[in-house]
């Protein structure tokens, strides 16, 4: 089963940030793993292995009826109401195919369509997701090239760059003169400080405030043994990873707050 586990966190990942959270997307990981159990003969080999828990991921979140908790409250249930009523699967493949990297071929299989198919669902959740939400985005990135780089991601599909900060003081100062919508904030910062306890220090002045973590170890975060982010993007990263990422968290106002 190592084949399997080595695929398990970004599987949770992926199950995070269609969910907005980290229970129930992790609850659908696990149903994932207990049908494996249920059934040892629909443990996919080592070779498919990582396509095949996708499709089983795929086939389980369909099935359910509603990806909503109904102990879930407010914005949380208003935004998932709203992405109900977009087209079938487009939000799906387009985080198959952007935060998780599948091909267009490997999306098709996922979801089970054809592959002019998955390309379509691809552009149609683009443009979707794109035109439904847009917001400030704080920048926390102590390199100055990636970070001017963010901002131009941010900057050309509509939204504002609410402000950029290398340090956790820089966050917490800029982050606090007004509030952003959303941030977008890498884990190790210019002067050894945290990104993580910047963006904890600016949920305690501003509460619930969608957060968007950037790091080269993923690893290190995708553990299941402390709390997590919903929202993860490795680096390097692509354009459409982070446009992705943005587009779905802006639509969930609750964010995992992380220990370090």
């Amino acid at each position: 089963m190592d084949h399997i586990a080595t695929h398990i966190p970004y599987l949770r990942r992926y199950g995070r940030a269609l969910a907005g959270n980290q229970s129930a997307g992790d609850a659908y990981a696990a149903a994932v793993l207990e049908a494996m159990i249920a059934d040892p003969e629909s443990i996919p080999e080592a070779g498919a292995a990582k396509v095949a828990l996708y499709r089983m991921f795929h086939t389980i979140w369909h099935s359910s009826g509603a990806p909503v908790d109904e102990e879930e409250k407010g914005i949380a249930v208003r935004a998932q109401k709203h992405l109900s009523k977009l087209a079938l699967n487009s939000r799906e493949a387009l985080l198959l195919h952007a935060l998780e990297e599948f091909t267009t071929e490997e999306v098709a299989e996922i979801i089970g369509v054809s592959q002019s198919e998955a390309e379509e669902l691809i552009r149609i959740g683009q443009n979707e997701l794109a035109a439904a939400a847009r917001g400030s985005v704080l920048i926390i990135e102590d390199e100055p090239i990636i970070a001017m780089d963010l901002e131009g991601i941010v900057s050309d599909a509509g939204h504002r760059v609410f402000g950029v900060a290398q340090t956790r003081a820089e966050a917490v100062d800029i982050g606090t003169d007004g509030k952003p919508d959303l941030v977008l904030a890498d884990i190790q910062l210019a002067d050894d400080s945290s990104g993580i306890d910047a963006v904890n220090d600016l949920l305690k002045a501003h509460g619930d405030v969608p957060v968007i973590f950037i790091t080269a170890f993923p690893e290190r975060l995708l553990t299941g043994e402390k709390p997590e982010p919903a929202f993860l993007i490795t680096k390097p990263f692509r354009p459409e990873q982070v446009l992705s990422a943005i587009s779905q968290a802006l639509f969930f106002s609750s964010t995992q707050t992380l220990k370090s």
